[in-house]
C-alpha cells in the first residue's frame, strides 16, 4: 500500500525514529500506526512507548478538597490566556465545588451553577459570549475513602487548587489523618512526576501485557540463546517493566532508595495504624486532545499573496 509523508512524520513524532526507518516499518505493518510503533521498538529502532497524542486543550484543572474526599475537574479553553482571566478561574473553581458534591461528569455538567438556575454546562456556554472564547466542560472524578484522608497536589498552579496538572490520592487507614494526608500528598507529587500506570501490577490492562511480552520475547530472540534462557530473560524484563509502570513498584521520588510500597509502610510509624493506598486519579490538561497544527509561515506567505 501507499504510505504517505503524513503517516510517516506521525510515527516519527510518536517514536523519534528516522524517517526511513518508520516509513519501512508503515510499509511492513501495512500503514497500522500501532503496530509500526510494535515494529520499530522490536528491532530496537525505538525505545520509546506510544506517546500520548499532542496537548491540545488549554484550561485548567480545578481541584476540591473536603475532609475524607477530593474532586478533580478540567474545563477547558482554547488558549492560555484565558486560564489566566479571574473570571475563567472563578469557573472552574465553583465547577470544582459542585464536584465535590455530585461526582461525575454528567452529574456536575447537569448540576445549578452557583447563584444561577442554570446548569454548569449552559453557564459555560453563555460564558464564551462573555470571555469571548470557546470553552467546556470536559471531565470530572472525585474520590472517597471511609476512614483516612484523600490528599490532593496540583502542579503549575495559577491559583489555590488551579493548575495545569492535578492528582488525588485516596489513603485507607484508622490512624491520625492528618498524617495520612501528609503522606497521600508526598504520594500525589510523585503520582504526577511518573505517571503510573496502574496502582498494582494485577490492575494493568492484560492485552497491555501481552503486548509488552510479545515485544520482549522478540527482542530476546534476537540474541540467539535458547528457549529458556529466553524466557528468563522475558520474565526479568516483565519484572523491570512493572518496577517502571506500577504506582506500588516505582521508586518514590522522594527517595528513589526506596518502592512507594516500602514508603507506605515508613509511613505507617507516623500515621500510628496499617494504611493502603486505595486509589488514585490523575488529571492533566489537554491529555489525548489532539491539537490541529498550522503552518504559521505558510499562513503569512497565503495572506501576502492575496
Amino acid at each position: 500500500m501507499s504510505i504517505s509523508a503524513a503517516q510517516v512524520k506521525e510515527l516519527r513524532d510518536l517514536t523519534g525514529a528516522g524517517m526511513m526507518d518508520c516509513k519501512a516499518a508503515l510499509t511492513e505493518t501495512n500503514g497500522n500506526m500501532e503496530e509500526a510503533v510494535d515494529w520499530l521498538r522490536k528491532k530496537g529502532i525505538s525505545k520509546a512507548d506510544k506517546k500520548a497524542g499532542r496537548t491540545a486543550a488549554e484550561g485548567l484543572i480545578g481541584v476540591d478538597n473536603g475532609v475524607r474526599e477530593a474532586a478533580v475537574v478540567e474545563v477547558n479553553s482554547e488558549t492560555d490566556f484565558v486560564a489566566r482571566n479571574a473570571a475563567f478561574q472563578e469557573i472552574v473553581a465553583n465547577v470544582a465545588k459542585l464536584a465535590l458534591a455530585y461526582g461525575t461528569t454528567e452529574a456536575v455538567a447537569a448540576a445549578k451553577y452557583p447563584g444561577s438556575d442554570k446548569s454548569v454546562a449552559d453557564t459555560i456556554k453563555d460564558a464564551v459570549g462573555t470571555i469571548g472564547e470557546n470553552m467546556g466542560f470536559r471531565r470530572s472524578a472525585k474520590l472517597t475513602v471511609p476512614h483516612g484522608a484523600v490528599a490532593s497536589y496540583v502542579h503549575n498552579a495559577v491559583a489555590d487548587g488551579l493548575g495545569k496538572l492535578g492528582v488525588l490520592v485516596a489513603i485507607e487507614t484508622t490512624g491520625n489523618e492528618h498524617a495520612a494526608n501528609a503522606f497521600g500528598r508526598q504520594v500525589a507529587m510523585h503520582v504526577a512526576a511518573t505517571n503510573p500506570m496502574a496502582l498494582t501490577a494485577e490492575q494493568i490492562d492484560p492485552a497491555a501485557v501481552e503486548r509488552e511480552k510479545a515485544i520482549f520475547s522478540d527482542q530476546a530472540r534476537q540474541s540467539g540463546k535458547p528457549e529458556a534462557i529466553i524466557e528468563k530473560m522475558v520474565e526479568g524484563r516483565l519484572r523491570k517493566f512493572y518496577e517502571e509502570v506500577v504506582l506500588l513498584k516505582q521508586a518514590f521520588v522522594l527517595n528513589p532508595d526506596i518502592t512507594v510500597e516500602k514508603a507506605l509502610k515508613d509511613a505507617e510509624k507516623e500515621i500510628g495504624a496499617p494504611a493502603k493506598i486505595s486509589a488514585y486519579l490523575r488529571f492533566a490538561l489537554g491529555e489525548g486532545i489532539e491539537k490541529e497544527e498550522t503552518d504559521f509561515a505558510a499562513e503569512v506567505a497565503a495572506a501576502v499573496k492575496k
